[in-house]
């Protein structure tokens, strides 16, 4: 049976890009009719937020980009091919890929690795840009590769992991029955201790082997329920996150699960919540965006709930970043970068980029918090 792959943008995540006609009224923020995206109201700062330095790659299209930060360096894509290696905001190089590219960017230092709609996976050298090598899986790549020294792992949009080697031949392929409707996945897969942590279609949070993409275990983030297709999609479709022996996911029509590495991956707890935005680890809680951009903050040893904050209702909101001792990170559908206190998530700042989404998670770049937007904007904040 064909299994068909529905666009994020369908259900409200913040893949804007050519597919926004098809949103229904009743999920888009944007519609003139149905439910609005709350708007800004003022706040009363205790932090501040600064631009350290920007740069242009391009347009992200109807494609995710993820920046890769090695160290001091940030290399980042665009959808027209271009790929350039950032220091301190300045292009240590930039080059044109010479085909279209979908989903990056994967790097150890070494290498950079992105992918095609084609399911090409294309490998250049970190030092220089220069091309190294092309290979080839079973379908388009939508998720950055994981670079990791010798291994290169790839998530193909039929839900494939393939493990390259660092010349580009495979060693190994999972792969898993995936249901006849799915949202489409382009979040990375991370890697914990001698596992690789990726989501599933389904509700499954899996750990493969790096050695040999044996899967170690296999967790139930949530079980599908309802009458329809649609209603029973409780796909995992962002990134996973880990602390210590905890390793926890969300699901989009789902609940929030976290699993013990250390017991093979049993069940330590789990709440009703959909999510197609991700979650954030510290060693006190799980913060989790939901799908109708409320940020929750719960307790990492029981799910209890701490705080919720509400009021970025369907601003299409990241999952949150770990800043510092005191605060969270997230995106937004419109480009602003909030800044909340990770004690009671109420607002310390707000920093507005260049109006267009930022559909990935904030990453830390040393002290700076590093955003990418679809119009192909990269900026570094300080928080002061």
């Amino acid at each position: 049976m064909r299994t068909r792959h529905l666009p994020l943008v369908l259900l409200m995540t913040g893949m804007l890009g050519g597919c926004a006609s098809i949103i229904p009224d009743s999920l888009n923020p944007f519609a003139s009719k149905g439910p609005k995206m709350a708007e800004l109201t003022p706040i009363e700062s205790s932090a501040e937020i600064r631009e350290a330095w920007s740069y242009k790659i391009g347009k992200a299209e109807s494609a995710v980009f993820y920046p890769a930060v090695v160290g001091e360096a940030v290399y980042v894509a665009a959808a027209d091919g271009s790929i350039a290696k950032l220091e301190n905001g300045q292009a240590a190089w930039r080059i044109e890929a010479k085909k279209p590219l979908s989903a990056g960017v994967g790097s150890d230092g070494q290498l950079v690795v992105v992918g095609t709609r084609e399911g090409e996976v294309l490998a250049f050298s970190a030092k220089d840009g220069s091309a190294q090598w092309q290979a080839k899986v079973s379908s388009e790549v939508l998720a950055p590769p994981l670079v990791d020294g010798d291994l290169i792992l790839v998530r193909s949009g039929d839900n494939r992991v393939v493990a390259l080697d660092a010349q580009g031949k495979q060693k190994w392929l999972y792969q898993r029955p995936t249901p006849t409707l799915s949202l489409r996945n382009s979040a990375p897969m991370i890697r914990a201790d001698n596992f690789v942590l990726t989501g599933f279609p389904g509700g499954k949070l899996v750990a493969l082997a790096v050695h040999n993409g044996a899967p170690a275990w296999e967790g139930t983030v949530a079980l599908p329920k309802g009458a329809t297709e649609l209603d029973r999609m409780a796909d995992v479709v962002s990134t996973p996150a880990a602390s210590g022996p905890l390793g926890c996911a969300v699901a989009f029509q789902g609940k929030v699960t976290c699993f013990d590495f250390s017991q093979g991956g049993n069940t330590v707890w789990s709440r009703d919540m959909s999510s197609s935005a991700g979650l954030a680890l510290d060693g006190r809680a799980a913060f989790v965006t939901d799908d109708q951009g409320a940020i929750h903050a719960l307790a990492l040893s029981s799910g209890s709930s701490l705080w919720k904050q509400d009021k970025l209702y369907l601003r299409q909101v990241t999952a949150p970043l770990v800043v510092g001792r005191n605060h969270l990170a997230v995106g937004d559908a419109q480009g602003v970068v909030h800044l909340l206190r990770r004690d009671d998530g109420s607002f310390s700042a707000r920093f507005n980029t260049d109006g267009s989404p930022v559909t990935t998670a904030p990453q830390m770049l040393g002290n700076r918090i590093l955003v990418q937007t679809r119009q192909g904007h990269v900026y570094a904040l300080e928080v002061q």
